[in-house]
């Protein structure tokens, strides 16, 4: 792994090469607060991983489409998911793409979701810009990553650089027409045994598309 690269394709396809879930499985709690409520339709899981946020979102009605750029990880989640329930499993859709050269298609989403997505800028702007825009009218565009606006713990410390405030995906989503509804920071518990604290804080920017917009083209 490089340090100048430590999300590239090799460094995942290894990490999700190992037997066992390398993460929980269980949807982030982030997502869970800010999508329980919202009326199911299609959703776009970016970083999808071993498929823990996709499943979920699928097991509640969504149609979703999972993107990693590790295809052991889409095995991964695919396995899983049908294992757990089938008619969920059916309703998501695995693809493989690199985000540092893949853009979603524009106003198509009720949903685009990037839980800790951290990418080195400029691509982590311009992959932002592009969620923003894959949003459809009224639809719900939800980054969460994590606060290094306070000190970084030991775990993260060698990463800082490709982590991102507020103020980042602010600027990298402005001008997509989106209404900011929340931008902020917030605490949760923190459950891994690598950090001595018991709770951390995510940064969280939900933001919504204006039904307004339907039609209009980019």
């Amino acid at each position: 792994m490089s340090e100048q690269n430590p999300f590239g394709r090799d460094y995942w396809e290894e990490r999700y090469a190992a037997p066992g879930l390398a993460w929980s499985g269980d949807p982030n709690p982030v997502l869970v607060t800010e999508a329980a409520e919202l009326t199911p339709g299609t959703a776009l899981d970016i970083g999808s991983g071993e498929g823990g946020d996709a499943f979920w979102l699928a097991t509640l009605g969504w149609n979703i489409t999972g993107v990693d750029i590790s295809t052991n990880a889409l095995e991964k989640a695919r396995t899983r998911a049908e294992s757990l329930d089938l008619a969920a499993a059916a309703r998501i859709q695995w693809q493989q793409h690199d985000l540092t050269a893949w853009a979603p298609p524009a106003q198509s989403f009720d949903l685009v979701s990037a839980q800790f997505m951290h990418l080195p800028d400029p691509s982590r702007s311009t992959l932002f810009a592009a969620l923003a825009a894959a949003v459809a009218p009224g639809g719900t565009l939800l980054i969460v990553g994590h606060d290094v606006s306070r000190e970084v713990d030991a775990h993260q410390s060698h990463r800082a650089a490709l982590m991102f405030t507020i103020d980042d995906v602010l600027a990298a989503i402005d001008g997509e027409d989106l209404h900011v509804e929340a931008a902020e920071s917030r605490e949760r518990a923190q459950v891994a045994a690598h950090t001595e604290s018991g709770h951390l804080r995510d940064i969280v920017v939900r933001a919504t598309r204006p039904r307004s917009q339907a039609g209009e083209s980019r």
